[in-house]
């Protein structure tokens, strides 16, 4: 079995920055591609991030600069960053990750529960 659980969300004055967890547990050998993603309500899941193994992030360019990544694979854990808030970021936060798990089988997409991030004026 394979978990990701996210933590950090909540609500935010505009203006500030808020951070937000995620972190894998349960049978995982190895994760490749991290991410972060977003729904705000009554739109699709948007991309907003990602972050290789190594380190590399890319971000979309929709957040302007706005947004950071980071990622400590020692923990199975990926962090974003959203600075400068606008009520425009409020929206349901979801991390992602591909992992192979301990049976080696081969990379699967897995999802964090989604947290709520509610950014008020």
């Amino acid at each position: 079995q394979v978990q990701l659980v996210e933590s950090g969300g909540g609500l935010v004055q505009a203006g500030n920055s808020v951070g937000i967890s995620c972190v894998g547990s349960g049978n995982i050998f190895n994760i490749r591609n991290m991410g972060w993603y977003r729904e705000k309500p009554g739109q699709e899941r948007e991309w907003l991030a990602s972050i290789t193994r190594p380190g590399v992030a890319t971000y979309a360019q929709s957040l302007q600069g706005r947004v950071t990544i980071t990622r400590d694979n020692d923990r199975n854990a990926v962090y974003l960053q959203v600075h400068s808030l606008k009520p425009e970021d409020t929206a349901l936060y979801y991390c992602h990750a591909s992992i192979l798990m301990t049976n080696r089988d081969a990379y699967k997409e897995f999802w964090g529960q989604g947290i709520q991030v509610t950014v008020s004026q």
